[in-house]
């Protein structure tokens, strides 16, 4: 087991491979655990995956779940382990995580970006046609996430998998279930509430969009905004799979990200 001491929290991280860094960032309430079907890009890479603080097995910190603090935490933790030139693959709120980065930080550490399943901004607004859900919608989560966990975790569960087995749905359980409601209800408010649209022009690097076509969870054109947004991306689509094409087309997906990261990504 392997944890690194980041602004006062214990972040457990996995590290297999050599060759280009690629950091793989989770969405809220899930861990590192759902990237096991990457590590065959251990052969031409190293793969890094990292549970946020309260998440999978890094420390539950009773505070600190807020976007900005958990893209402090990735600074820091790339300090510590000596990290740079790196791929940054976000999916879900990890994208969001690495857009809080770029406006915190820019972008001098990254050599490429994979945005996987992910739009700027959940909450509905005027004016902005990708929202998830509107704030009436919101606060059902916030009160399921204190009232009845279980409920809030299976209704999660089904807007993310086309076809997958009863396993697979047991592993998102057990994870978004580890997570405390605390926490939970912390982290779920401010990553539905924050704005990137602003940010997702300054990503001047390289960037793979990944898109799920079967609309689980997000819109096609929600994640076809970063595409547009976004000054140097390409946008993959995955024709079988909802909001996870990592598990759900482990194959296609590494075969993409590694022919991005050889063909795209040069230091």
């Amino acid at each position: 087991m392997s944890t690194e001491s980041v602004n006062g929290a214990e972040l457990y991280y996995e590290s297999s491979g050599d060759g280009v860094p690629v950091v793989f960032l989770h969405g809220v309430l899930m861990s590192s655990r759902f990237f096991n079907e990457q590590q065959p890009l251990a052969e031409g890479c190293q793969i890094i995956t990292l549970d946020f603080r309260g998440h999978g097995r890094s420390e539950k910190t009773e505070t600190g779940h807020t976007l900005p603090q958990y893209a402090r935490d990735l600074e820091a933790f790339l300090d510590a382990q000596g990290l740079s030139d790196v791929v940054l693959v976000g999916w879900s709120m990890g994208s969001l995580v690495a857009w809080e980065y770029v406006s915190q930080f820019g972008t001098d550490r990254f050599r490429g970006f994979v945005s996987v399943e992910q739009q700027p901004l959940d909450l509905e607004q005027e004016g902005y046609d990708h929202g998830v859900f509107d704030f009436d919608e919101l606060r059902g989560l916030m009160e399921l996430a204190q009232t009845s966990p279980h409920e809030l975790a299976w209704s999660l569960i089904e807007q993310m998998l086309v076809d997958e087995s009863a396993a697979v749905e047991q592993r998102f359980f057990d994870e978004i279930t580890r997570v405390p409601p605390s926490i939970t209800s912390a982290i779920l408010f401010d990553q539905s509430v924050r704005d990137y649209r602003r940010i997702v022009p300054e990503v001047d690097v390289p960037t793979l969009v990944c898109l799920g076509e079967d609309e689980t969870m997000l819109e096609n054109a929600g994640v076809e905004y970063v595409g547009e947004k976004t000054p140097d991306a390409e946008v993959e689509r995955f024709s079988n799979s909802g909001h996870c094409p990592f598990l759900e087309e482990p194959e296609a997906f590494n075969e993409v990200v590694s022919s991005f990261i050889t063909n795209r990504c040069h230091p």
